[in-house]
């Protein structure tokens, strides 16, 4: 391989190394390697902005006075 195989070495172990921690995180079964489950729509692209109104209404960010006032202007 002449000067450069220790290069390629450190390459494919970077890449034996990078699979068994993704393994071991679970990566490959979700298909995501951001570090989050993706089924709930965890980066807010799939939820309304009645069904954030409703989330910040649940959590008690909002009073009932104030999520009617919003839902009004929603509709």
């Amino acid at each position: 391989m002449g000067g450069f195989g220790w290069i390629f070495m450190v390459v494919f172990w970077g890449l034996v190394i990078w699979a068994i921690v993704a393994l071991i995180r679970g990566d490959f079964r979700k298909g995501y390697g951001c570090g989050h489950d993706h089924g709930d729509g965890a980066h807010g692209k799939d939820k309304s902005p009645l069904d954030i109104l409703k989330e910040r209404y649940a959590k008690g960010e909002i009073d009932k006075k104030e999520f009617e006032e919003r839902k009004r202007d929603l509709s």
